[in-house]
């Protein structure tokens, strides 16, 4: 007899906790979105109407520390402080690597079920490899339809070691020529705020460090369900990169959901929650969603930077200074993330945990 997947208990054990993932649903046969991956409507996603946002036009890093730097820092720091999300070109991250990125997600992807199961959460071999299916799936009123997997950062050897085989090599690489971009547009925000970073409190401000593969697969419905729900990123800064299919949405402070498209050879950077605390609401953490699509598999390729855990974050003195009250309070890092995993995504709620009494 076949299985039940309108069934949550059923689904839930076929997908989350055998390791099967959305794709395994896919595979046998699935031709319509099940129950439990069925969004309120508050939460669908429209079909695209071609609505797009200014990120689209991408900023030139090339010229950051040219003649130019003054335009294009400020280009940096108005993306930063109203929609929080902005696209960067010539960026030091080559597009042959990026091409094998997204292969090697494909790659990951697509081996048999009992490959990936190896790295779920409760039975993988190393603490710095995840694979799983949504955000918080046992909280969640619907499943994302998402697979993923999560690889922390120590240092080369351990990733070297512990990463998956099909994407170790790549991931890495991608990690390591993407930090000293990472690095060097938070010396222009911070810059522009009146702040000089030392070396160590930025290596503690980005020491944690997280390279995810994202895999959404073809969606029979794709009106029905959502990639990824409402949420902004816990971190500093976020590098993605995107394929081909796009499907990222964007909502500014004040206006309506738009897609940022995919540009080739362009990474998305984004604003998190520890820069919007650090910049005292200066700096915008976007609310984002990612929507699913019935052309074809889409992958994306995030790198989270954020804080170590035992780093206090708060708005940094000389930004009080400037505004005359402090938004935030000063949490240690470890309790603002473990305070983020433990709820299904909500928009921009996290925030409410380190907002000033």
């Amino acid at each position: 007899m076949a299985a039940n997947y309108e069934d949550r208990d059923t689904l839930f054990n076929f997908v989350v906790k055998e390791g099967n993932g959305v794709k395994g649903l896919i595979d046998s046969g699935m031709s319509c979105v099940p129950q439990p991956f069925v969004q309120p409507l508050s939460e669908r996603i429209a079909t695209p109407n071609g609505q797009t946002c200014e990120a689209v036009q991408p900023i030139d890093l090339s010229q950051i520390d040219g003649p130019c730097h003054t335009e294009v820092a400020k280009q940096i720091v108005e993306a930063a402080e109203t929609l929080g999300f902005f696209q960067v070109v010539n960026h030091g991250v080559s597009v042959e690597l990026l091409e094998l990125l997204k292969m090697s997600a494909h790659e990951f992807f697509e081996q048999p079920p009992e490959n990936k199961a190896v790295y779920l959460k409760e039975v993988s071999p190393s603490k710095l490899v995840k694979y799983g299916t949504s955000f918080v799936p046992e909280k969640e009123k619907a499943i994302e339809w998402k697979d993923y997997v999560s690889m922390l950062y120590t240092n080369d050897d351990e990733a070297l070691q512990h990463w998956p085989l099909q994407c170790r090599e790549v991931a890495l690489d991608f990690l390591k020529s993407s930090m000293a971009m990472v690095k060097r547009i938070v010396e222009v925000l911070m810059e522009d705020v009146g702040v000089i970073l030392e070396e160590e409190r930025m290596n503690s401000l980005v020491g944690t460090k997280m390279v995810n593969m994202n895999y959404y697969p073809t969606c029979p419905s794709p009106e029905l369900t959502i990639g990824v729900g409402r949420h902004s990123d816990m971190g500093m800064l976020t590098v993605l990169l995107q394929d081909g299919i796009g499907g990222l949405y964007v909502k500014p402070d004040n206006g309506d959901w738009a897609e940022i498209p995919p540009l080739n050879g362009a990474l998305v950077i984004n604003v998190g929650d520890t820069l919007q605390i650090l910049s005292n609401g200066k700096y915008k953490s976007a609310e984002h969603r990612v929507r699913t699509t019935n052309i074809g598999s889409r992958v994306s390729v995030p790198i989270f930077t954020a804080p170590t855990p035992s780093e206090k974050i708060g708005p940094l003195p000389e930004v009080v200074e400037r505004d005359g009250v402090a938004r935030y309070k000063e949490v240690l890092f470890q309790d603002y993330m473990n305070n983020f995993f433990s709820q299904p995504h909500d928009g921009k709620k996290s925030l409410d945990f380190a907002r000033a009494d």
